[in-house]
């Protein structure tokens, strides 16, 4: 028999401890729902502030980022160049290179940017814009820029979903590139003065390119041009040179070479003077596939104006090698099974 629990009054009374609790039993899990109920709307409250502070700090974190990624890149470059060892090199004189790489999220994308960076940290006065296609700039481009030793600009500028390409869609079916150029353009604009001498060049990630190119781009006083190898279905395509009077008067492109400019992107560099000085130069959506070099070109110059470089155009610096996507089917059935094999690994 269960032994009951009794406690004494002042007036010597006994009562049972536990009665009182079974009368009042709902009010206490009433009580204690209540109880429950604050601590959560406690909770949620405080998550949706920190929520909000996480958001604010997370935009002022990513622009300290860029601030540290710019003052580290300018001092390894300063340290390339022995300009911190007491060793003077006047780069006053010499152009900066601005080269404008869209790029978009993809497994190779690392792997490209990773080769032309190698060949970029040869290149004094050099200055990277790297434009992400997306809607705010990723974690992965951000820190390989932050490490990668190079002055760069990092922005992002999302293509509109209605210009994006299919999974199955050729290269060629829409414009590629549009709006990362024409934002690398605006930041130009809106960041330089026709005093500085500058050259841009449009340096996709899907190249392939030699140090001897760079130092050719210093020549030029307009537009420069010369061969690209392995594009338009050719070996080379490429401006005919005339070596007597060293102007261009032709082209020998078999893709479309009816083309105002037929040239590929990788084919030519501008003096940054001309892009300043003609503020509405920019790419189009509107026009035909493989126009978007004439685009930009037709509105700052004519072809009596373009300025041969690489030996009168005989010698190939730049090549179209666009990096095969890979076969990733087995890491796909990995991923069906919810796995990842580069799960901590940053490819």
């Amino acid at each position: 028999m269960t032994e009951r629990t009794f406690l004494t009054d002042e007036f010597g009374t006994k009562f049972n401890m536990w009665g009182g609790f079974r009368y009042n039993r709902g009010f206490l899990i009433l009580f204690l729902i209540h109880v429950i109920a604050f601590q959560c709307f406690i909770y949620y409250q405080e998550r949706y502030k920190w929520q909000e502070l996480r958001n604010t700090l997370e935009s002022i974190i990513v622009e300290q980022r860029d601030i540290y990624g710019l003052t580290y890149s300018v001092i390894k470059r300063l340290e390339g160049h022995n300009m911190l060892n007491g060793e003077k090199q006047d780069l006053t004189k010499k152009p900066t290179i601005y080269a404008i790489t869209p790029t978009f999220t993809r497994p190779v994308q690392k792997a490209e940017l990773t080769r032309l960076s190698q060949t970029f940290l040869h290149i004094p006065n050099f200055h990277w814009i790297v434009v992400e296609d997306a809607e705010r700039k990723t974690n992965l481009v951000t820190r390989f820029l932050e490490n990668s030793g190079l002055i760069y600009t990092h922005l992002s500028a999302v293509t509109p979903p209605n210009y994006k390409l299919g999974r199955n869609d050729p290269n060629w079916k829409k414009p590629r590139g549009v709006e990362q150029r024409n934002a690398a353009l605006r930041w130009l604009r809106e960041n330089l003065k026709l005093t500085d001498k500058g050259i841009v060049y449009f340096a996709d990630d899907d190249n392939t390119y030699s140090i001897k190119l760079f130092h050719e781009m210093e020549k030029i006083n307009k537009v420069g041009v010369w061969p690209v190898g392995l594009v338009g279905g050719l070996m080379v395509e490429k401006p005919i040179c005339d070596n007597m009077t060293n102007t261009i008067i032709g082209f020998n492109a078999a893709w479309k070479p009816d083309r105002p400019f037929p040239l590929d992107m990788a084919g030519f560099a501008i003096n940054l003077q001309l892009l300043l000085e003609n503020k509405n130069a920019v790419f189009s959506y509107d026009v035909q596939g493989g126009y978007q070099e004439s685009e930009i070109l037709s509105q700052i110059i004519t072809r009596k104006e373009l300025e041969p470089l690489a030996d009168c155009c005989t010698k190939v610096y730049v090549w179209h090698t666009r990096t095969e996507p890979p076969q990733l089917n087995v890491e796909q059935m990995l991923i069906k099974k919810g796995k990842h094999s580069n799960i901590g690994i940053e490819v």
